[in-house]
Formats: structure tokens, sequence, C-alpha cells
């Protein structure tokens, strides 16, 4: 059965809108996908082991990724590692440059108790999981707002030229109606597969 991970942002779970939105766009309409998105924290190293694992368990089944903010960070990471195709909601590309403000400060889960604290390490080994530049363009869509209050669209643009993108005005970092594009994402997902 093919699989379909959806990867959260920065402090946030598998509650969020997005997740949720997909989650139950999955159970009514693709029964032929499982749906994961893994809890992950924000300390890099302890999400690519998290991440790994959850891929040792699912393949050799195929894969689809769909991450938003820092989780199209890690969802690139991914997909370079493992040839896999990529959805990338408004992603954080140099995720490690925002890290700074918070060092040394408790964090705590959006949706959940959880609390974190980064230290300058983290900085380095999310610099280390950077796929800088990406080497498989065809595997990725790129799914942008301008409106993005957090992360400015331009660099995703940069970073993923030559890949398929969606670039709308306006909107916000949650991406304004992304429900409204599940069905495309998961046809870009089929015909890739078909591909293969």
């Amino acid at each position: 059965m093919t699989a379909l991970i959806y990867i959260h942002g920065f402090l946030s779970s598998p509650d969020s809108h997005k997740a949720q939105v997909l989650k139950r766009w999955v159970a009514q309409h693709a029964p032929d996908v499982s749906f994961h998105c893994p809890q992950l924290t924000p300390y890099p190293a302890q999400t690519r082991r998290d991440l790994d694992t959850l891929m040792e368990f699912l393949q050799p089944e195929p894969v689809w990724l769909i991450g938003s903010s820092l989780g199209g960070f890690w969802a690139t990471w991914l997909a370079e590692h493992y040839d896999l195709p990529a959805v990338l909601v408004n992603p954080s590309v140099r995720p490690w440059a925002s890290m700074v403000q918070y060092l040394g400060v408790d964090l705590v889960s959006y949706h959940t108790d959880d609390s974190y604290r980064l230290e300058a390490a983290h900085i380095d080994e999310m610099q280390a999981a950077d796929c800088t530049p990406i080497r498989r363009p065809h595997n990725y869509w790129l799914m942008a707002q301008t409106g993005d209050e957090v992360l400015d669209y331009r660099h995703a643009i940069a970073k993923y030229h030559g890949c398929k993108q969606l670039i709308e005005p306006a909107g916000d970092h949650s991406f304004v109606g992304f429900e409204n594009h599940v069905a495309d994402i998961m046809t870009f997902f089929r015909a890739f597969s078909a591909m293969r």
C-alpha cells in the first residue's frame, strides 16, 4: 500500500489543520493510501532518526511526502535521500537562520504540552541536513503564498527553481485554502508513481 507522510512544521503536531485535512481526505477518497503524520521534535538529529525509522517501516512500498514550513525542509531531505516525490507547502529553506532566536528559550508545542530547549549544536545539526542544490527537481511541487508572514516565499522559488511551482498571491504562512488543492496534490503523486 502506498504511504503518504505529512511532515508538520516547527512546534506543530499531527493535530494541525493541514494534517487533519489530509487525514480526512485520504480516509474518504484514497482507501489505497495509508496516512502517516509522525510527531516530530525541533531537535534535528532526533527528527532524522525518527524519519529514517519510519521509512524503514514503510519501504519498499511507495512513499509520498508533503511537508509544511520546517516540514518542507525535512520532506526535501527525505526526497533527496530516498528519491521520493514531495509537495512543499510554504517550506523553510534555511531554518537554521531563524533558529538563533530560539536558542536557550523554553519552547512549547502548539498542540501538546511537550516542551523543548534548543542549543547551538542543534543549528549545526540542521545545517548538516541541508540538501542544496536539489538533485531531482522533477520530484517536487512547490506551493507558496506571497503573503507568508513567516518565511520569504522568494527563497523557496529560488531553491526549487526548475520544479513544478504554484505561487499564489496574498495568503499567509498557513497556506490559505490548502484544502482546495488536495485532490490536485494526489493527482501529482499518482502521475509521478505511474512514471516509475
